[in-house]
């Protein structure tokens, strides 16, 4: 019952979705969340990142299972922390189309412990 409500919404969320367990404790407890998450990556149909981070990935049909935008998997693991997340400067400026250059590393500002 669990495991096909979690389906359900990964699949009504699309391809791309990037999420973890938290995103689901409306369904049942965290032992069974986590139960259902881990059998469902284990069917292939959602894919575990890293330690309580899952995709659903978007599939090419000449390159197989695609990786997720940088931007999603941060803000997930933003979000496991419980902590806020913003683009740097150089990004913000590029996307509001302040400036045409497009930062080669990707750095976020949080209120959380540093990571790489």
């Amino acid at each position: 019952m669990i495991a096909t409500t979690i389906k359900a919404k990964i699949v009504r969320k699309g391809r791309g979705y990037v999420f973890t367990p938290s995103d689901f404790l409306n369904v049942g407890t965290r032992a069974a969340v986590n139960q259902a998450l881990s059998r469902l990556a284990k069917k292939g149909l959602i894919r575990r990142l890293t330690h309580g981070i899952y995709d659903y990935p978007k599939i090419s049909p000449r390159l197989g299972a695609l990786s997720p935008k940088p931007d999603d998997v941060a803000q997930a693991v933003a979000c496991k922390g419980g902590q806020v997340l913003s683009v740097s400067p150089a990004k913000a400026a590029n996307l509001l189309g302040l400036t045409t250059q497009v930062p080669a590393k990707l750095v976020y500002l949080t209120n959380g412990p540093t990571r790489s």
